[in-house]
């Protein structure tokens, strides 16, 4: 039985992930709308924001599955928009404030240390000397973008470059990231895990196997996705991190290492590939249901 709800996604248009969760609401709702906030009005006077012919204003809720292609501080104003759609009563999964707390690499880590989860060791500075410090004092450092995902804009710097080599890879990175979010390059067991929550409550997990000798377990850059069986504290851990964030969906991304489970960060779209190819579990039917259900319990 169909639903009378009216459910836009929020996405990337042509997208796997983006086009799953719209089949999945369109498979409940008979209605197909995909929103892309990059062909987005907000119009302040009216109060309404506009896609083609309509106003997300008049929508019961929203999904976000993506929010842009690509990460940087315009995405958070692409949220900001959102608030809008909350403010006149479209309930927003996840909430926009939730979601920007975690586009922002920095505002996700300072949340996660804050609450003394365990995380590799980072610095933060906008200074090249304390940057070229943070490599030697590291072995092996990754200079991370603060807006980025699937490790775009990542790279690897380690003592053994060279003095000069460091220096001007560093001075390379900084034009691109003024401020620089270095950590200490963690050893992986050949895979690094993504556990899966949906309210809160755990669904599952997958591992991110590496290609070859590649730095990252990115799928990107050829990795693959793999069932995986996480301890009890990588669990507890992984639930007590997003727990932080309130996220109706979302994946912890989990290392191993010799001294217990690390979170690397907490996703603010979830990783509905990892799930249905790692573990069996169309996260994308289960996402869709669960906004039913609260949008049906509403007043």
């Amino acid at each position: 039985m169909l639903t009378e709800l009216k459910i836009g996604v929020v996405g990337i248009p042509g997208k796997w992930s983006t086009d799953t969760l719209a089949d999945a609401v369109e498979t409940r709702t008979g209605k197909r709308v995909v929103i892309d906030m990059g062909r987005v009005e907000l119009d302040l006077a009216t109060g309404r924001l506009l896609h083609s012919d309509i106003d997300l204003c008049t929508l019961d809720g929203l999904i976000v599955k993506k929010i842009s292609a690509t990460y940087s501080p315009a995405t958070l104003d692409r949220l900001e928009m959102l608030r809008v759609a909350e403010a006149c009563g479209v309930r927003v999964f996840s909430p926009a404030n939730n979601i920007l707390r975690l586009i922002d690499r920095l505002s996700c880590t300072v949340t996660l240390r804050n609450a003394g989860i365990p995380m590799p060791e980072t610095r933060v500075t906008e200074d090249i000397d304390l940057a070229v410090g943070a490599v030697a004092d590291f072995g092996s450092a990754v200079f991370k973008p603060l807006y980025s995902t699937k490790a775009r804009g990542m790279c690897v710097i380690s003592d053994t470059d060279g003095e000069q080599e460091i220096r001007n890879r560093i001075v390379s990175f900084q034009a691109e990231n003024p401020v620089m979010y270095i950590q200490r390059r963690v050893d992986l067991p050949g895979r690094d895990l993504g556990l899966v929550f949906l309210a809160g409550d755990y669904l599952g997990c997958y591992a991110r196997v590496p290609q070859d000798d590649a730095w990252n377990t990115t799928i990107e850059s050829g990795g693959r996705y793999a069932a995986h069986q996480p301890t009890t504290q990588e669990i507890e851990l992984a639930h007590k991190a997003q727990a932080l964030f309130g996220m109706d969906f979302t994946t912890v991304d989990v290392a191993e290492t010799q001294d217990g489970p690390i979170v690397f960060e907490v996703s603010a779209f979830g990783g509905f590939r990892g799930a249905k190819e790692g573990i069996g579990i169309n996260a994308a039917e289960l996402y869709a249901d669960y906004v039913i259900r609260n949008l049906e319990k509403r007043p």
